[in-house]
């Protein structure tokens, strides 16, 4: 039997971990997602959990030993936030090529340049092209049932990849909410044992890890990467079946919020989705049709499943949470507006970066666009399509 407990989303994700008992955890501490090895530090040193707990000096050897671990045939976790997975950044690439899951819980944070230790995407979107699988959360429940899905998903056979388990910094990190966890032995039966097919420590077969690609190979290396995320999408919906049969609750590539007759509607990831599904009850009270779709699953991207969504809108701004700095957009606006391309009546698309740093947005803000959203619909001019959100414009 499930029982409820209050957490804050980093403690959520280090009691998951305790349950699922890892061999090996890499860990270097950096705001806000430090508290996630404080909490699982303390299982190792009560003995509640067998993991071996590698305390490194960078998180760049953090990733290195969890690629080891998960190497040598165990399974392996770690956590980290902002500047501390840039500094993983080669690591990221090489755990994802070498086709081994390692599961990161990732407190989403901006990317230092000017310093800020407050919540944005920049990091895990900076790492969008890494091979890694990404889920996101809106609240501490979510980034608990995310982290025990991770693993099965990842160490399937048709996929092997790593996953990043995200949550906003501070927002869910540190905030305290009501929380339904699941039983020990519940989660340690649906995670079940780590098999990999090779691995290091295989006396059978014993093998060195350090791949090198020449031209001649290293194309069908991509290609074989780029066909295990494919494979990840039929197993995200699979695993998300087999979830909601151990608790109730109900997860697909993306939440479909008051969709169903919607004429304008909002796509964004993560905890702003909380602010943004109150404002759809207020103009839902007023008469308005709006509608919300709240992202998951970002890598692999649900192309035609979020198109199939969105078709039934005049409008929808795309909201990123993250700047990439291409002159026409964010990181989540290219992709769906590239998923709405093959539709034959596409909703006028806009995009809002908002939020950086930080930077708060509130119930008042969404009606707003909601509004803007309107005005589109109704005249079929979307104007400016690239737009920066909540910031001052007369001070730099």
């Amino acid at each position: 039997m499930a029982r409820k407990d209050r957490m804050s989303g980093n403690e959520a994700v280090a009691f998951a971990m305790k349950q699922i008992n890892p061999d090996v955890m890499g860990a270097f501490p950096i705001t806000p997602s430090t508290e996630i090895p404080q909490y699982f530090s303390t299982y190792v040193a009560n003995g509640e959990v067998d993991t071996e707990f590698v305390a490194v000096e960078s998180e760049h050897s953090a990733m290195s030993t969890c690629m080891a671990a998960q190497a040598a045939g165990g399974r392996a976790i770690t956590a980290t936030s902002s500047a501390g997975m840039a500094l993983m950044w080669e690591m990221l690439y090489v755990t994802s090529s070498a086709r081994l899951p390692v599961t990161m819980a990732l407190v989403n944070r901006a990317l230092t340049g000017p310093i800020n230790i407050n919540n944005d995407h920049s990091d895990s979107m900076g790492a969008r092209d890494s091979g890694w699988i990404q889920l996101y959360a809106e609240t501490n429940q979510e980034a608990y049932d995310n982290f025990v899905q991770a693993m099965p998903i990842g160490e399937n056979k048709e996929v092997r990849l790593p996953v990043m388990v995200c949550q906003d910094g501070f927002i869910t990190s540190h905030a305290v909410e009501n929380i339904e966890l699941l039983e020990d032995e519940t989660v340690k039966k649906f995670v079940g044992e780590y098999e990999p097919e090779h691995y290091l420590l295989k006396k059978e077969n014993p093998l060195a890890v350090g791949p090198y690609d020449i031209s001649n190979y290293y194309m069908e290396h991509k290609k074989q990467q780029a066909e295990a995320m494919k494979h990840a999408k039929p197993v995200i919906l699979e695993v998300a079946r087999r979830f909601e049969e151990i608790s109730g609750r109900s997860y697909g590539f993306f939440e479909a919020f008051e969709m169903e007759d919607a004429e304008v509607a909002l796509v964004l990831i993560g905890s702003s989705a909380g602010t943004a599904k109150e404002t759809v009850k207020q103009l839902r009270r007023e008469g308005k049709k709006v509608g919300l779709v709240k992202v998951r699953v970002f890598r692999p991207f649900p192309m035609e499943e979020l198109a199939e969504a969105l078709k039934v809108v005049k409008a929808v701004a795309v909201m990123d949470k993250a700047e990439s700095f291409s002159a026409c957009g964010g990181p989540l606006f290219a992709e769906v507006r590239s998923a709405l391309y093959d539709l034959e009546n596409r909703p006028k698309a806009i995009n809002y970066v908002y939020g950086l740093g930080g930077r708060d947005i509130c119930v008042e803000d969404f009606a707003m666009i909601y509004d803007q959203l309107f005005e589109i619909g109704r005249t079929g001019v979307a104007g400016e399509i690239y737009r920066h959100f909540g910031q001052r414009e007369q001070e730099v």
